[in-house]
């Protein structure tokens, strides 16, 4: 079997691969700052391990265990915090120097105090599993409806290391000795052997984590406007889809504002694009404010805009085009010297069970609403109001004539 302090050399080598790796990371998206956490506690579980090694040299000293220990506890506080960070949790320096100045005081009492192994093990083993006991809930808890694959395996190695060092605790209370990082045996080169190999699984977790909030962040960003920073077309027709697909199993209805800015070549061509960025900036702020909880409000290109509104009448989506009508006219009403009033034109489109599962059918009924707001000059709605349906002789009738026809 290999001996404990080749298996500490691979220990060392493997944090600092680590650490090397989370430093890139690092480096690499500084807007992650739970990987300043997780380089910091790589390459201080490394001088951890480098310290234990010398127990080697110095067979006769147990300071090598007390800064090992302390380390290693330090180690994993500085882990703890990194997943903290990454949910967006506030991270205090305080718990992390109150458990490592614990471990250290624990220790150091009961090797020159009072020197009593089973003790000993006991303050490294509450030392080392308190932050990862803090941090469970975060790694197995669903974020946004869902557990990500790397923290459920970063939660699962969590658990099994905790197992592992109350396992060890057992044995060392009833068999002193067995479980030591002072004798060499097969039993504490089992253990070592085993954190190795945790301890690459739980960054590897770490990783997996990173990767899908950077995927997620990367999505989000495919669906959002540039200038604008609401949702673009291809967000608008995903959520259209959505409603029509729910509406169509519940038959409840919902309603979509189609908005155009009124004169918007204009004011590019008089007051140049910049101007005419701010203005769609402007006006996405007026409208959010005249929002509710659940609507949403896309860029669908150019200087046309749509607003979904889930479980809305026609009448509720009248309401809502009122409100961003008179909040255009009342900015209009306070522009002064150089500001450029904005005039919008908006349809309002409610779904029904002919539109079934076409949002476009939607946004064209919406389409024919906002050129009649048009016909009646700036700042105004209108409303898309279907014929009568046709009776079930003339839909039979209109069958049987194309099948004639195909």
């Amino acid at each position: 079997m290999l001996s404990v302090p080749t298996l500490w050399t691979v220990f060392v080598i493997n944090f600092l691969a680590l650490g090397l790796i989370w430093a890139y990371v690092m480096q690499s998206y500084p807007a992650l700052g739970a990987a300043r956490f997780w380089t910091a506690s790589a390459f201080v579980a490394a001088a951890g391990a480098a310290c234990a090694m010398f127990r080697v040299v110095m067979t006769d000293s147990l300071l090598p265990l007390l800064a090992a220990g302390t380390l290693m506890v330090f180690a994993a506080c500085l882990a703890a915090m990194g997943i903290e960070r990454f949910y967006g949790k506030p991270v205090t320096w305080r718990r992390t120097a109150l458990t490592t100045a614990l471990t250290f005081a624990g220790l150091a009492v009961f090797i020159f105090a009072y020197d009593s192994m089973p003790l000993r093990i006991l303050v490294y083993t509450v030392g080392q599993v308190t932050p990862f006991a803090l941090t469970l809930k975060l790694l197995l808890s669903p974020e946004n409806g869902r557990v990500s694959p790397g923290a459920r395996l970063a939660g699962i190695v969590a658990c099994v290391l905790i197992a592992i060092y109350a396992l060890r605790l057992v044995g060392a209370l009833l068999q002193p000795g067995e479980f030591s990082f002072v004798r060499f045996n097969a039993s504490q080169s089992l253990v070592i052997l085993l954190m190795v190999f945790l301890a690459m699984a739980l960054n590897f977790g770490f990783l997996l984590m990173a990767i899908d909030r950077l995927r997620n962040e990367v999505a989000d960003l495919a669906l959002l406007d540039d200038l604008t920073g609401v949702g673009n077309r291809r967000h608008l027709l995903q959520r259209l889809t959505e409603e029509c697909a729910r509406s169509d199993r519940s038959g409840d209805p919902f309603a979509l504002l189609v908005i155009d800015l009124d004169g918007f070549k204009g004011i590019n061509d008089t007051h140049g694009h910049a101007a005419g960025d701010a203005c769609l900036q402007h006006f996405t702020l007026m409208a959010q404010t005249r929002l509710r909880p659940g609507d949403m409000l896309a860029r669908s290109g150019g200087d046309e805009f749509c607003i979904v509104l889930p479980s809305s009448t026609l009448r509720e989506g009248a309401m809502i085009a009122r409100r961003v009508v008179e909040v255009c006219r009342a900015d209009a009403a306070q522009c002064t010297g150089k500001d450029i009033p904005i005039a919008v034109s908006i349809g309002v489109a409610q779904w029904t069970r002919e539109i079934g599962m076409h949002p476009e059918r939607l946004i064209a009924a919406a389409d024919h609403a906002l050129y009649d707001a048009k016909k009646g000059g700036k700042n105004g709605f209108a409303a898309y109001e279907p014929g009568p349906a046709p009776s079930p002789e003339v839909l039979e009738l209109l069958e049987a004539a194309l099948r004639k026809r195909a």
